[in-house]
């Protein structure tokens, strides 16, 4: 069975720092590009931070600077490093797994609550 497990979302005040961790079981997790979605009240969502399995990394010009993808593929894990934090990241943030070879093979974790606010 496929699992995706975020944690480590909460509450923070603005210009604060939040460290998101996904854990993967029941994938080859070296085979997959993992990435970070986000999905704020009314909106569509979005992609936060993605790194292919072989470390690439990319992101959206409103987190560049500020967000850093990681993963560990001995412990099954990745993480996203979340500093200078802003109310508008204020959302749900999932973790996704997307095979890199095989199309269509993809899955999503619950999701894990980041609100950002004084």
């Amino acid at each position: 069975q496929v699992q995706l497990v975020e944690s480590g979302g909460g509450l923070v005040q603005p210009g604060g720092s939040l460290r998101l961790s996904c854990a993967a079981s029941g994938i080859a997790f070296s085979l997959y590009d993992m990435a970070w979605y986000r999905q704020a009240p009314g909106k569509s969502r979005e992609l936060v931070a993605r790194i292919t399995r072989g470390g690439s990394t990319n992101y959206p010009n409103s987190v560049k600077g500020r967000f850093t993808i990681s993963r560990d593929n001995a412990k099954n894990m990745v993480y996203l490093q979340m500093n200078s934090l802003k109310p508008d990241d204020t959302a749900v943030y999932s973790c996704y797994a997307d095979h890199s070879i095989v199309p269509m093979r993809t899955y999503w974790g619950q999701g894990t609550q980041v609100t950002v606010s004084s």
